[in-house]
């Protein structure tokens, strides 16, 4: 039996355009790294201060190379991995205006001999909690705490059963007190050969927890833009499954970015996590509130919420009870696991038929339309001009990208400017040196806090900076 051949066409695509950062002087580039080393951060001439300066906790025995270690921030690195993508790292005052010291009154040494405790999670956990205490009595000396941890106790960073982890149980206790923390383990980073690679990383993650903005998302107008993401976690610690939904709001610009937290309570279902409409309604208005704090209460012409799971007619109803005002309101799926593939197709050679597969994979910021409320998105793909040389660039360099699949289930405009937004949220992840994050910042950080409360009994239910769970 001879097969069936179904000529099928999917809607046409759009290519939209690589989404471009503003840096310091007004400078723009659409390469992260190379727009601070060319114009510095955004934030560089209103800074406020003329160096950052961080207390240290650390062992004994690890003490002096932690030391060491910081003090390479501030020299010259050439890149020695993707250097295709990673410019000369120039050192710290070189980028971004400021010094990068010690606060040598602020140090706290621990025991190394904590891990003979019977239970060395507790332990660990409790010396750390014991040390940040110590170091606030010298809050006013110091921007960033620094905490660094031998190979060694890796072992320690997280339970057998999930349930505990030192990392997120660090930012848990020293997020109310409102102190950034920044861990640097031996093997991770003290040990770490890619110098520059890492000195781009830290450099930035220093920065912006001591409350600079590397850069922000260019604005092509005037109108006032918010962004929402919202996630949810089961508080750690609790035996009655009390389901906090977190969120938080961007301005225009991509910044301003704090987080609330919600309590829904019990009788919630996290395989399929939806609110009711009283409880959406009750979470984004303290994202409003939130909002109207930092724009001398005023509100944005246009809100848009982003969430891995459809809205339900309910949560709709919620968003637009708190969101009403908005000139436009948006409500917009961002599902980051689909079965879809693409291969960029090329015209042939005469003869070769009528075309063949591309040298590059799928460009990024392709948007193939699947209806008038849903497409997909490229957000990994090839990126032309952002290596050295202006010449193609593939994150990762291997297998074929999977799109991410956006879906409007509320609002109106054209999809690419949704899409666009997607795209461009992407690479406001100052927590990493990549050109782009897989997902939007409004999805990885709720799911960052989300994660925190995950694993945590005493996060206060409150409204907190991002640069606190950097």
């Amino acid at each position: 039996m001879s097969a069936q051949v179904v000529d099928a066409r999917l809607p046409p695509h759009r290519l939209l355009d690589e989404p471009l950062l503003s840096f310091g002087n007004e400078g723009g580039d659409k390469h992260p790294l190379r727009g601070l080393r060319a114009h510095g951060p955004y934030s560089r001439d209103s800074f406020g201060s003329a160096e950052i300066r961080f207390a240290l906790i650390s062992t004994t025995k690890l003490y002096p190379r932690a030391r060491q270690f910081l003090g390479s921030l501030l020299q010259e690195h050439q890149p020695t991995d993707r250097r295709k993508y990673v410019p000369p790292y120039p050192g710290f005052r070189a980028i971004y205006g400021v010094e990068l010291s010690p606060a040598e009154d602020s140090v706290v040494q621990l025991d190394p001999a904590l891990v003979n405790a019977p239970d060395p999670h507790h332990a660990i956990a409790s010396a750390l909690a014991q040390a940040v205490r110590q170091l606030t009595v010298t809050r006013s000396r110091w921007d960033v705490l620094v905490v660094a941890l031998p190979a060694s106790w890796r072992q320690w960073k997280i339970s057998t059963d999930g349930a505990f982890d030192l990392h997120d149980q660090l930012k848990a206790f020293a997020a109310p007190l409102g102190l950034p923390t920044q861990v640097l383990w031996e093997d991770r980073a003290i040990n770490f050969r890619h110098i520059c690679s890492l000195s781009w990383r830290l450099s930035m993650a220093f920065y912006a927890k001591a409350g600079g903005t590397p850069w922000r998302l260019h604005r092509a107008s005037d109108a006032d833009v918010a962004f929402v993401g919202l996630s949810y976690a089961i508080r750690g610690g609790t035996k009655d499954a009390f389901v906090t939904c977190c969120s938080q709001v961007f301005d225009a610009d991509g910044g301003g970015m704090d987080f609330v937290a919600y309590d829904v309570g019990q009788g919630f279902d996290l395989e399929n996590p939806h609110l009711t409409r009283d409880q959406m309604r009750a979470v984004m208005s303290r994202s409003v509130r939130l909002y109207q704090d930092r724009h001398a209460g005023n509100l944005p012409s246009r809100i848009v919420v982003h969430k891995t799971t459809g809205f339900r007619d309910g949560e709709v109803d919620g968003v637009f009870d708190a969101w009403g005002a908005c000139d436009e309101v948006e409500c917009v799926r961002v599902q980051t696991s689909t079965p879809w593939r693409g291969v960029r197709l090329v015209a042939a050679r005469p003869g070769q038929g009528p075309s063949q597969p591309a040298n590059w994979p799928v460009q990024r910021g392709t948007l193939q339309f699947l209806s008038g409320r849903d497409g997909l998105l490229y957000v990994n793909g090839t990126a032309p001009g952002l290596a050295s040389g202006n010449n193609n660039f593939y994150q990762g360099a291997k297998s074929i990208p999977s799109p991410l699949l956006v879906t409007r289930d509320a609002g109106a405009g054209p999809l690419e400017r949704t899409a666009h937004d997607v795209l461009a949220l992407t690479k406001m992840d100052w927590n990493n040196d990549a050109l782009y994050d897989p997902v939007p910042v409004t999805i990885r950080y709720s799911q960052t806090l989300a994660r925190v409360i995950g694993h945590t009994s005493g996060l206060p239910d409150a409204a907190y900076p991002y640069r606190l769970f950097m």
